[in-house]
């Protein structure tokens, strides 16, 4: 049975229930068809470019989904515009992955979305050669390791005296199969945040490296919770082993990025080394005043000094971890280094250096709550609305020509915000324009005045600007060939040759 679901619709969604037959057209609604063989696939491709010859509509471009689903935009008039919805099978070719089939041959057999949680953005493109082969070879290794990690422990309890009393190893035993699990819930965190979130580190070491020890502070409030509830030792160290796992999953990685910033001659080993000569010194300092402050009378017998103790040196040890990492000086675009010196540009034709620039940045600013707020990724049906859909269409169409984004601003927001969404082939630099012309909007934006005709004066604005903005980063010391500002994956748009030709 078909489904339908209106263009003016906020968001999308694919149910894998729905059934079609031959596909259907209505005004301003989708209708998904999954092709079960290549036969439907002509005819559904037939069926489209009648439209074309029989002069009743014009196709215009093919937005392409992460999921391998796609959906064909065609304009039928001023006001229509027709959709079609071309569901992904199982084990068909996704259209991203088809020109490097070579590249995949090892892992066939591999659901997309366990790779995408297990594998490096654009694999095998964005790592070398041998970096599959070390990840097979390294996952039985780490196995083998934590199996001995689990045999002995059950030692060291029995050597400090856990079943000694029964006579037996069956209570050390227990006890090591407890403190384990403990670890293995934990290290439940760091799978999470390595599979999930690991393209996030690289844009913004400073911010994660200071979340990881919010989260890891929030851990230790469950390890201390253990003294006045031994009897939920079990579940109370398993919450704070697992807050403290998602905090070294956000830590790990992202002080790796800070290491390599400071290996600027290629030295990253040196350097990782003799941080972790700093790190030894700093623990056993750390550990000898812990020793110290427990044997204290004060502090051992009364919890309450105790836990306020530990609240005072947390404090001051999450402040210093941002006084430390406030100096840091990348000298590489993010997001919100993108943002202040676009603004800066905009506003007074300058862009402030490196030092001034970081020292700017707001470490703890979610990219959410930043202002002009852009979204990335968005969906044509939720750019294109209003009675006059196929008109707006043709106008974004004919004003991007050039760019290989596009960009509107959404009108029903009091606040000026911007879609933003990305043609095949955009790169950083493409995410870098679209910002531009953003702030340019914001600057410049009257609701009284005409849409397109705002977005096209950005546009030339932008062609005359933008040159000047990339020369100015250059000679304030910027590197502009590691611009991390990553296209999103989840959508791509497709020029059909009819929408590129202009015939529309």
């Amino acid at each position: 049975m078909s489904s339908a679901l209106p263009l003016s619709s906020p968001s999308f969604r694919f149910d894998s229930r729905q059934k079609s037959t031959h596909p259907r057209f209505q005004r301003l609604q989708v209708f998904c068809k999954p092709l079960k063989s290549h036969s439907q696939e002509a005819e559904l491709e037939a069926n489209s470019q009648n439209i074309d010859e029989e002069g009743n509509g014009h196709q215009v471009l093919v937005e392409k989904y992460g999921n391998g689903t796609s959906k064909r935009y065609i304009v039928e008039n001023d006001s229509v515009i027709r959709t079609i919805l071309k569901e992904h099978l199982p084990g068909t070719n996704v259209s991203e992955d088809s020109n490097t089939p070579e590249s995949h041959d090892e892992l066939f057999w591999l659901p997309k979305i366990i790779k995408d949680f297990v594998l490096p953005s654009g694999f095998p493109e964005s790592v070398s050669d041998d970096y599959l082969d070390y990840i097979l070879l390294q996952f039985p290794t780490n196995v083998t390791g934590w199996i001995c990690h689990t045999l002995v422990t059950s030692s060291l309890l029995k050597a400090v005296g856990v079943g000694s009393f029964s006579g037996t190893t069956a209570a050390a035993s227990a006890a090591a199969i407890s403190w384990v699990s403990k670890d293995g819930i934990g290290a439940i965190g760091r799978l999470f945040i390595g599979g999930r979130f690991g393209d996030l580190f690289d844009d913004d070491p400073r911010q994660w490296r200071l979340y990881a020890d919010f989260i890891g502070s929030a851990g230790s409030i469950f390890d201390l919770s253990t003294q006045l509830y031994p009897s939920y030792f079990l579940p109370l160290a398993s919450l704070g082993n697992l807050a403290k796992a998602v905090g070294r999953g956000l830590r790990d990685p992202s002080f790796r990025v800070i290491q390599n910033h400071f290996a600027i001659s290629g030295n990253l080993g040196e350097v990782a080394a003799k941080e972790e000569v700093w790190e030894v010194a700093a623990e056993l300092i750390g550990l000898a005043l812990g020793i110290l402050a427990l044997d204290t009378p004060g502090i051992s017998l009364s919890y309450p000094v105790l836990g306020s103790t530990w609240l005072s040196v947390r404090l001051l040890h999450i402040w210093l971890r941002y006084k430390s990492l406030s100096v840091l000086r990348f000298n590489t675009i993010n997001l919100k280094r993108a943002r202040i010196l676009l603004n800066s540009h905009i506003l007074y034709a300058k862009v402030p250096g490196i030092d001034d620039c970081n020292q700017m940045e707001n470490i703890l600013m979610w990219e959410r709550f930043c202002r002009p707020r852009i979204i990335f990724g968005v969906s044509l049906e939720e750019m294109v609305i209003g009675k006059r859909r196929g008109s707006t269409a043709r106008m974004l169409l004919k004003l991007y020509v050039e760019e290989k984004y596009f960009l509107v601003v959404n009108q029903l927001q009091t606040k000026f915000e911007v879609f933003v969404s990305f043609k095949e082939g955009a790169t950083s630099l493409s995410v870098l324009r679209s910002m531009w012309q953003t702030y340019w909007l914001d600057q410049n934006w009257s609701r009284s005045d005409d849409l397109f005709e705002q977005l096209e004066r950005s546009l030339i604005e932008l062609k005359a600007g933008f040159d000047n903005f990339l020369q100015q980063l250059e000679e304030a010391g910027w590197d502009t060939n590691q611009i991390n500002l990553k296209v999103p994956k989840e959508i791509s748009i497709e020029e059909t040759s009819n929408s590129l030709n202009g015939d529309l």
